[in-house]
């Protein structure tokens, strides 16, 4: 089954649209009518996908001289494109697009019917009920002499702050409902974003008594959450898609995800390689690639029986803690642009960058 955050089309519409090989015509022409997605998945009795109707298949199979009594089995266009599960919103726009449809069905390997993108949905801003917990206690030490009066989520980038960036964007992907967990100059990020409806959200906050870690501040949270949730660090930039994220996260059922960048360092020496005293070989300069943490999650409501209340706890110790108890725990690997404002030289870089 999809999962509930997926972007096709929800569960209970899709099915409706389904149709039997055996069906007639007007059971077809009944069917496009009531569910009114412009299209019908005929399919076995395994739910093998074996085709799809469209009122163009019917118009066509009607001036051939077959009527609403007649089988479909004359109708049926049986090679239509198809998509894995996995596939990025982004992909299947592409590929709808190219391809001039309005309706993509999901597949398995064995072509069993999972679900249906529809062009209209995709396009459209979703509205996701998941809560987004963001990071913005820290004292942003390194940034100083700029977070000396100012907390650093608040620091502005292109004349916005930096928090304000990652509720706009998370916002415009349906997101709206946000708790701030704060602590440093706390009361300046209350004082700035109130109650969250000057930009239609609403934002509640944790207040830590004292620094309590990336994961630890969670554990203040006042009652667990119903759904899969994600945690940003407040100082991240990135045009991540968090709705696909949160996707990717339900797709794998993982209790706990984390986002993962490319990085790449290059040696600045030449490197020998040697077994004992004997060289066996030589590099250049090498490349090192490996992934680092993003500073965004996805973790499931039970999570949080692994923290004890206002403990300090870090994402990377609760992830070891969820695999020691046998809990499966992922990585997404993101390819859009990130930006870790941690130091003075990244927060000059980035408001450069957006000059």
């Amino acid at each position: 089954m999809i999962a509930t955050n997926s972007n096709s089309l929800s569960e209970d519409r899709w099915r409706q649209a389904i149709l039997p090989a055996n069906a007639t015509i007007q059971q077809a022409i009944h069917n496009l009518d009531a569910v009114a997605i412009q299209i019908a998945l005929v399919v076995s009795n395994d739910d093998i996908l074996l085709g799809t109707i469209t009122d163009g298949d019917i118009r066509r199979g009607l001036l051939r001289g077959l009527d609403i009594n007649s089988s479909i089995e004359g109708i049926i266009h049986r090679d239509p494109l198809v998509v894995p599960p996995k596939l990025g919103r982004d992909t299947v726009l592409q590929l709808m697009q190219a391809n001039q449809i309005h309706q993509l069905p999901v597949v398995d390997e064995s072509r069993r019917v999972l679900g249906l993108h529809l062009w209209g949905e995709l396009v459209a801003p979703r509205r996701h009920q998941n809560t987004m917990v963001i990071m913005a206690g820290g004292q942003g030490t390194r940034l100083r002499p700029y977070t000396e009066n100012c907390p650093k989520p608040l620091l502005k980038i292109g004349g916005k702050p930096m928090l304000e960036h990652i509720i706009e964007r998370s916002r415009a992907e349906g997101f709206q409902h946000f708790i701030i967990a704060i602590h440093y100059l706390g009361h300046m990020i209350e004082d700035y974003f109130g109650d969250g409806s000057r930009w239609q959200v609403k934002i509640d906050y944790l207040r830590e008594n004292a620094p309590l870690g990336t994961a630890g501040a969670i554990s203040l949270l006042h009652s667990r959450p119903e759904m899969p949730f994600l945690v940003s660090n407040g100082d991240v930039l990135t045009d991540i898609r968090y709705g696909e994220l949160l996707d990717f996260h339900c797709y794998h059922n993982a209790a706990a995800t984390m986002a993962v960048r490319l990085h790449e360092w290059q040696h600045p020496f030449g490197v020998v390689r040697t077994k004992g005293v004997d060289i066996i070989g030589f590099e250049e300069k090498p490349i090192a690639r490996s992934h680092i943490n993003a500073g965004i999650y996805v973790l499931e409501p039970g999570v949080l029986e692994a923290l004890e209340d206002g403990e300090h706890c870090d994402m990377p110790t609760l992830f070891g803690r969820l695999q020691e108890r046998g809990q499966r725990t992922i990585v997404y690997p993101m390819h859009e642009p990130w930006l870790d404002v941690g130091h003075k030289e990244e927060f000059e870089m980035a408001n450069l960058l957006s000059l």
